[in-house]
């Protein structure tokens, strides 16, 4: 039996109708960018995270990008973030000429820790990105009480964790912003590119986060500040708005499926292979990915095999950043940050969407457990 990494037809299938039945009114009203279907999404994605604001965006790297423009992020500046997580998280500090800062990782949760931030905080530190990594919140309370005492905002990155908890608390509701991304493998996909910045709960800085999504203007024609092209498209707001309401039941579908994985996995021990770790107090992993660590050298053996017997599988993400050519200049030597860089040696992310049968799901288990020799 083949087994995709990820299927999107099903799902897909599930809200096709509505979508075509919107997409005609969206035709007959004409109205294609930041109309009623965005400013809906907004509204309800306000609701659903908890934040007072939400703003559509192109992107989740736009998401990030204007958020790091309304506070004013700029040449000589820090931002500290991850080393071991997606490019867009670094590479938006670097287009305003900042420097990114990168810190290492707890080996359990693949997130970064509030002791680790604050080791890294120098006087130019002027924002602090915690990525919420894989659908499990980072250590968020150790975190914002670093910021705070030092009085240095907190973008979180949840582009691959709407509606991850822990701490009484969800994904968008701790730090002053927080960057969302749609792109269509996420838990909440659009039919293409788009994101959404959340702003926690200032009005001032949810006004300048719209005026820079429209070039800083406001009103029309008039510019107070040098923005970006970010606006998100009615057609992303449609299916977007089509497909929230299914994203609870989503979620869980990855849960039981992440736990069903960890029993029926347990047999193989963990020198071999280290199972997801679901750390937060009262939390909520949402499993984007669920990703374990091959030990022994042999993470690239078992991809080669379970690709050999058609399950899909992927390596998120074998390049640290400050591995990474472009930021060459930043002067990072090997083993600076070893715990990013034994991950990205050793992470296998399996299928885990909602929509697998009890038959795929067991297909990858005896996948992994006849490459290990268990039962």
């Amino acid at each position: 039996m083949s087994v995709p990494m990820l299927e999107l037809a099903p799902q897909n299938a599930s809200v096709k109708e509505k979508i075509l039945q919107g997409l005609s009114s969206i035709i007959d009203r004409s109205s294609f960018v930041l109309g009623e279907n965005v400013k809906g999404l907004e509204a309800e994605l306000a609701e659903y995270s908890g934040a007072k604001y939400a703003v559509g965006m192109s992107s989740g790297t736009d998401a990030l990008l204007v958020a790091l423009m309304a506070l004013d992020i700029k040449h000589g500046d820090e931002v500290i973030l991850p080393s071991f997580t997606f490019f867009a998280t670094a590479g938006v500090v670097s287009r305003l000429g900042a420097t990114p800062v990168f810190i290492d990782l707890d080996p359990e949760t693949f997130n970064v820790t509030g002791a680790l931030v604050e080791a890294a905080i120098t006087p130019r530190t002027k924002a602090i990105i915690p990525v919420h990594l894989f659908g499990q919140l980072a250590e968020m309370p150790a975190i914002m009480a670093v910021a705070d005492r030092h009085g240095i905002p907190v973008l979180e990155d949840a582009c691959q964790s709407l509606g991850a908890k822990g701490w009484g608390l969800s994904a968008g509701q701790f730090g002053q912003m927080t960057g969302c991304s749609f792109y269509p493998t996420k838990n909440l996909g659009a039919f293409g590119d788009a994101g959404m910045t959340l702003v926690r709960d200032d009005e001032a800085l949810a006004a300048k986060v719209r005026r820079l999504r429209v070039h800083g203007m406001e009103p029309v024609y008039v510019h107070h500040e040098i923005g970006m092209n970010g606006r998100i498209d009615e057609f992303q707001g449609l299916v977007l708005r089509a497909k929230l309401p299914m994203l609870e039941g989503w979620h869980e579908g990855r849960r039981r499926h992440a736990a069903w994985y960890i029993e029926r996995l347990a047999a193989i021990t963990p020198d071999q292979m280290v199972l997801p770790l679901e750390k937060v107090p009262d939390g909520r992993h949402i499993y984007n990915q669920f990703t374990i660590r091959v030990k022994g050298g042999r993470r690239d053996a078992l991809m080669a095999h379970l690709r050999g017997l058609g399950i899909g599988c992927a390596v998120y993400y074998p390049i640290c950043l400050h591995e990474q050519p472009c930021f060459e200049y930043l002067g990072y030597k090997k083993g600076r940050l070893a715990e990013s860089e034994l991950a990205s040696q050793e992470v296998l992310s399996l299928p885990v969407y909602p929509e697998m049968t009890p038959a795929m799901l067991e297909e990858v288990a005896q996948g992994l457990l006849t490459f290990f020799g268990a039962r």
